[in-house]
């Protein structure tokens, strides 16, 4: 007896797409790895963590991210735009912390989505080595590979904590 269920039908398997996985691997691998670093402070100072307070939760969240400190603006591109959870929750409590090396620092973020990601981004690599080059070969690379629409967001330091 033939026993094929519907692709429809909540017990069929159905393959994760191009996308899941790539978020996945880069949520479960690449995230978590970077984020243990940077905790310790070990990390290259290409990569920065910033810590927003969890909508629901109300718990510190860390993300790692590539760094984009300029004077007293840190600035980001957030790969998966106003769809990322850090942006979501820095979006209700915009009060943040961010750590470069192994220093905290205090900070207000705004999401600033007429603002250009590529221009910006040009921008912050020309303050930065070939490592932080060579993460926004990979920002791109998951931007194109994911079809997200990226968005800028301003983080204004105001000290450390």
């Amino acid at each position: 007896m033939n026993r094929h269920l519907p692709s429809r039908h909540p017990l069929s398997r159905r393959r994760p797409s191009r996308a899941a996985i790539i978020r996945q691997l880069d949520d479960q691998v690449v995230k978590r790895g970077m984020r243990l670093l940077l905790r310790l402070g070990v990390a290259p100072n290409a990569f920065a963590l910033v810590e927003t307070t969890g909508r629901r939760t109300g718990l510190p969240r860390q993300t790692p991210v590539g760094n984009g400190l300029i004077d007293d603006t840190f600035w980001l591109i957030a790969a998966r735009g106003e769809a990322a959870h850090y942006v979501r929750n820095l979006r209700d409590t915009p009060g943040v912390r961010v750590k470069i090396g192994r220093t905290w620092s205090r900070g207000i973020a705004e999401v600033l989505p007429d603002d250009n990601p590529d221009q910006r981004l040009a921008q912050i690599l020309a303050n930065f080595g070939w490592l932080r080059r060579l993460d926004a070969k990979a920002l791109e690379s998951s931007i194109r590979l994911l079809g997200t629409t990226p968005v800028v967001v301003r983080i204004t330091l105001g000290g450390a904590s």
